[in-house]
């Protein structure tokens, strides 16, 4: 039986939580924590290590409270939603009827990197609704800029307040139709500049050298060999899937490599494509998944007549 505001709701009751300081943060997670410990809920809180400490010193020295690590937790939209799905699916088999989490994406995914955790914030509406789940993710709205904030909304179909209030909201989006809108996303500056690299319907083994011949050592290894794959997943999928002609594009920083790959299609026919595996198997769907878990940032656009996939191994958090 569920318990507290998602008392009655089948599958994933998802909240947001915009505090506007300490106080009402904690006047909303310790009474939905110690909520879930009074029921016997597996009840998990994975913020930062400020708000962390926050609430640790705010519930029960022995509070049967776990406490994971948000930023390995939320390192990438992908992963998070793997990560998330092994624990609530552990906990269903141990008989849990709810499981209450708390959570917030790092400070800097609410940059230049927002894209894909929006994308994130919507798709888990339907990802985790096979799941007991009641979760709230919390949006400290003092450092949260306002096209944030109202994307916040439009991916959270109710919001809790710090007077104890559960209420819907009045702008949430259906995740299709919200996954499927055209975005403007935010230029990296580097590609104010010519890109060091242009090539026009190349080889997947072309793609690869390209990558490798960019880098200027400011790049761990593991973050280059991450971007050759998912540079090569990605043209094959261009060249595969797309229409001609596909045109990659690289431009190297001291400390990224941003990469965007072209074609003349319509994109993904899967809105969720890149969160999570293609449901119908598709190697396409596939090579989208693993590129969201290897790229430090991944952001897809559909203009009127091209779908552009831009890549960038290294440090995303640019500054425009």
């Amino acid at each position: 039986m569920r318990t507290g505001a998602a008392a009655g709701h089948e599958g994933y009751y998802h909240e947001a939580v915009c505090y506007r300081s300490d106080a009402e943060l904690l006047a909303v997670a310790v009474p939905f924590l110690l909520g879930g410990v009074a029921a016997g809920e597996p009840t998990v809180v994975s913020f930062g290590a400020r708000n962390e400490a926050l609430v640790r010193a705010a519930l029960p020295a022995d509070a049967p409270v776990t406490f994971l690590t948000g930023g390995d937790m939320y390192a990438r939209p992908a992963v998070a939603i793997k990560a998330y799905r092994q624990l609530l699916a552990e906990h269903v088999a141990d008989g849990a009827r709810q499981i209450r989490i708390i959570g917030e994406v790092p400070r800097v995914a609410l940059g230049p990197t927002w894209d894909w955790w929006a994308r994130y914030e919507s798709a888990i509406n339907q990802v985790y609704d096979e799941f007991p789940l009641w979760s709230m993710c919390a949006y400290d709205t003092r450092i949260t800029p306002a096209p944030v904030l109202s994307d916040i909304m439009r991916t959270h179909p109710q919001v809790a307040t710090a007077d104890g209030r559960h209420v819907p909201s009045d702008t949430y989006t259906d995740p299709t139709a919200y996954l499927t809108e055209t975005r403007t996303l935010p230029p990296d500056p580097l590609q104010w500049t010519e890109p060091v690299i242009e090539l026009t319907d190349p080889t997947p083994a072309q793609a690869r050298h390209a990558v490798y011949g960019a880098d200027r050592g400011g790049l761990s290894i593991d973050d280059v060999e991450d971007l050759v794959v998912a540079v090569s997943e990605t043209v094959t999928n261009a060249l595969r899937y797309g229409r001609p002609p596909v045109r990659l594009r690289l431009w190297a920083g001291e400390d990224r490599i941003t990469v965007t790959v072209t074609d003349g299609g319509t994109g993904p026919k899967d809105p969720f494509a890149g969160l999570v595996p293609a449901s119908n198997g598709s190697s396409g769907g596939l090579g989208l998944w693993i590129t969201y878990q290897s790229c430090g940032h991944v952001a897809l656009h559909r203009g009127p007549d091209s779908f552009t996939v831009r890549l960038t191994a290294g440090n995303p958090h640019f500054t425009v």
